[in-house]
C-alpha cells in the first residue's frame, strides 16, 4: 500500500461542530430578533400615543334602518387621508381583521370580530374610491375599496377588500351617490 492510503486510514476525522460557538450564535440571533420585535412594538405604542388626540370612535345607533348594501371581507387599516403610508393605530384602527360592512341611510357600520367596531355617519362620509394600496397592503389596481371619512378634525381613509371584489364598484357608486345627495342637503 502507498503511504498516503495508510495515512488516511490511520487519522480520525476532526469534530465538525463547535457546540459552544453554535449555541452562542443561536442565543445572539434570538436576542436580536427579540430586540427588533420589542422595538416594533414600542414604535406601534408610540404612534398610538401621538394619535391620542383622535376622538373615540362612534358606535352604531340602535336603529340604523334597512341595509342598502352588505359586504364581508377584510379590513386592512386606516390612514390619514391622502397619505397611504401614515397608518392610524389609535382606537384599534390599525388592527387588520375580518369585517362585515353594512351601508344604511344612517351611515356605514363596520363590524370587526376581535377588534373595535365603529360607525361612520352619513354626514361624515367624504369619498369612496378603488385603489391599490393602504398602509403596507398593496393589491392589484382597483383591488381595495377606500372610504374617506371625517372624524373630529381629521380626514381618514379606511381600506376594505371584499371576499368578492366585483362588489367594489357597486359600493363606490352607492357611497358616492349618498355623499353627493348629503352634500346637496347641507
Amino acid at each position: 500500500m502507498t503511504p498516503h492510503i495508510l495515512l488516511a486510514e490511520a487519522q480520525k476525522s476532526a469534530e465538525v461542530t463547535d457546540w459552544p460557538a453554535r449555541i452562542g450564535w443561536l442565543v445572539g440571533l434570538a436576542l436580536f430578533i427579540a430586540l427588533v420585535y420589542w422595538l416594533m412594538r414600542e414604535g406601534w405604542k408610540w404612534r398610538g400615543t401621538l394619535q391620542n388626540d383622535l376622538p373615540a370612535l362612534p358606535s352604531a345607533p340602535e336603529e340604523t334602518g334597512p341595509a342598502k348594501l352588505g359586504m364581508s371581507g377584510r379590513y386592512h387599516g386606516s390612514t390619514t387621508a391622502g397619505q397611504w403610508l401614515d397608518r392610524i393605530v389609535a382606537h384599534g384602527l390599525g388592527t387588520r381583521s375580518r369585517v362585515e360592512l353594512t351601508l344604511t341611510d344612517q351611515g356605514l357600520e363596520v363590524e370587526r370580530p376581535g377588534a373595535t367596531d365603529f360607525f361612520v355617519p352619513t354626514a361624515a362620509l367624504r369619498e369612496a374610491r378603488l385603489d391599490k394600496g393602504i398602509a403596507g397592503k398593496v393589491l392589484t389596481e382597483g383591488g381595495l375599496l377606500v372610504v374617506t371619512w371625517a372624524h373630529g378634525d381629521k380626514l381618514i381613509d379606511s381600506g376594505f377588500r371584499s371576499d368578492h371584489s366585483a362588489e367594489h364598484t357597486e359600493w363606490v357608486d352607492t357611497l358616492n351617490k349618498m355623499i353627493n345627495d348629503t352634500e346637496g342637503v347641507r
